[in-house]
């Protein structure tokens, strides 16, 4: 299995940079993972906040493929401890899919096509994140939760 996060818009903050580079270096002991960057979308002073949607949308499902599972990381998503996660994850891994999705949306989240063809959706926590930050926080989640399946001493309970 591989699993992609796919993000609108470069990381741009060097500290935010820094600490995905070392989680998605740590990640390859692991599992295929790599981040898919979609480009901004332009003129988006020109546009309301559902057309900046709808554009963002429609060029996060041009970068999906039929067969992938897609998680939307959203506010309204199911909430996991990172044991509950890595369990998740375990499924997933076990059900044959060959590759898995999450997908942070752009600043006004994601367009109504983008709901309807998430298989589901996970919320990072009850909190409200830069989107940056929330690169992030998934990325030492995801490794965190290769630790706990392995029964390596990353995590603490």
């Amino acid at each position: 299995m591989k699993i992609t996060l796919a993000v609108i818009g470069k990381t741009e903050t060097g500290y935010v940079r820094q600490g995905i580079d070392e989680y998605v270096k740590r990640l390859q002991h692991y599992i295929q993972f790599d981040i898919r960057y979609i480009g901004d979308v332009k003129g988006t002073r020109n546009m309301s906040e559902a057309q900046q949607k709808s554009a963002e949308g429609k060029a996060l499902l041009a970068a999906l493929e039929t067969s992938d599972h897609v998680v939307l990381l959203d506010e309204h998503g199911t909430e996991r401890t990172s044991m509950d996660y890595s369990q998740w994850l375990q499924r997933r891994m076990s059900s044959g899919s060959k590759r898995v999705v999450f997908v942070v949306g752009g600043p006004y989240g994601f367009s109504q096509e983008v709901y309807d063809r998430a298989n589901e959706k996970i919320s990072l926590s009850k909190m409200t994140f830069p989107h940056e930050l929330v690169r992030l926080v998934f990325v030492e989640q995801l490794y965190r939760a290769f630790t706990i399946l392995r029964h390596e001493p990353y995590h603490h309970e």
